[in-house]
């Protein structure tokens, strides 16, 4: 083949995938807003919903014991208004939200896994919602920090980014975990989350590209560690997208690890990305870690695969210690600054900005 040939064939070829997936944002959104159909709205306060108001979206079931930090982290980060899609709770978590009065909810009993693990339900609503805002999409067990967070709300951040003309933000979803067995936390219920599960793995973390969304692929952890040390390949993604300013276009794929049209994956590459980045502490392993993946080897709602991954819950249902002497300590935003597991990229702090 001559060099115009392969230039020719080349050209072809990205336009042929350019094409696939332009049809397949087009489906998915379709089937956002067809979703819309299997939420029945229980406290439906959207029309307080003012300009420049930041949002988060969430689905949720049986969350009742993470909720109120949730709510309180997320407020303190200057969000207005949450929206919320409960499958079908029975521990509460609907009146404690019903209750709140910044927050809509909406109730199904619609499967969690058919509705591409609830990222229908939240697409409809970010479709709905969402467009011209600032969007902060997450799971009840994800709480965002970022560099400077503790001085900085995302009212200014989000202007920061604004001013850089950035779409949004990615970062590494980073489990935390007590020092003993998952069936005890390192501290009272009502203790903050990063005291009750206070330590994390630094890394080892990898990243790669994956064609043709050009999503990135972010491996490693604690959770392949432990439970994929022999098949790492099956180890949990732990990139995210959750700080989005929302377009009626875009529409996530994957959960929040990647995303319609395709260049808004460049976001975020993985850890060693120098731009400004997030993590994501995640709760995954307190204690009722062992009850709910006794529950999800009946459920089956939360892998493609469930047969590939009953291992894995079986695993967690016996309580194992994850904790080893290189586990770090949760020291706050700094700290994962410093190990790298974020980056400030041109985000002054304070004192630098004076």
């Amino acid at each position: 083949m001559t060099g115009a040939a392969a230039r020719i064939g080349g050209r072809f070829r990205r336009g042929w995938a350019a094409y696939r997936l332009r049809w397949k944002r087009r489906e998915l959104l379709w089937r956002c807003i067809r979703a819309f159909r299997q939420l029945t709205p229980l406290t439906d306060r959207t029309s307080g919903i003012r300009s420049g108001d930041i949002l988060v979206f969430a689905t949720i079931r049986n969350e009742i014991g993470r909720l109120p930090e949730f709510l309180s982290h997320y407020r303190a980060l200057g969000v207005s208004h949450f929206l919320v899609v409960d499958n079908d709770s029975d521990d509460g978590s609907a009146r404690l939200l019903a209750a709140q009065p910044d927050v809509s909810l909406w109730r199904t009993g619609a499967s969690y896994r058919q509705a591409r693990f609830g990222m229908d339900w939240l697409g409809a609503l970010l479709f709905r919602h969402g467009h011209g805002h600032w969007c902060v999409t997450v799971d009840a067990d994800e709480l965002l920090v970022y560099p400077d967070c503790d001085q900085r709300d995302l009212r200014e951040m989000t202007s920061y980014l604004q001013g850089q003309n950035i779409r949004g933000i990615g970062g590494l979803m980073l489990d935390l975990y007590p020092r003993g067995r998952l069936d005890r936390a390192d501290a009272d219920e009502d203790a903050p989350l990063v005291q009750r599960l206070p330590y994390f793995d630094a890394g080892p973390y990898r990243c790669r590209v994956q064609s043709p969304r050009r999503n990135r692929w972010v491996q490693g952890g604690v959770r392949e560690r432990c439970f994929f040390s022999e098949r790492p390949e099956r180890g949990p993604t732990l990139n995210k997208l959750p700080l989005i300013f929302w377009n009626r276009r875009y529409v996530y794929v994957n959960s929040t690890h990647s995303m319609l049209p395709p260049t808004l994956n460049d976001l975020y590459d993985g850890p060693e990305d120098d731009r400004l980045s997030c993590v994501l502490l995640h709760s995954k392993f307190l204690p009722e870690i062992v009850s709910k993946s006794r529950e999800e080897l009946v459920r089956r709602q939360h892998f493609n695969d469930p047969d590939a991954y009953a291992g894995y819950h079986q695993a967690l249902a016996e309580a194992p210690v994850l904790w080893r002497e290189q586990s770090q300590r949760y020291d706050g935003p700094e700290q994962l600054v410093r190990l790298g597991l974020m980056k400030a990229g041109n985000w002054c702090t304070r004192d630098q900005a004076g």
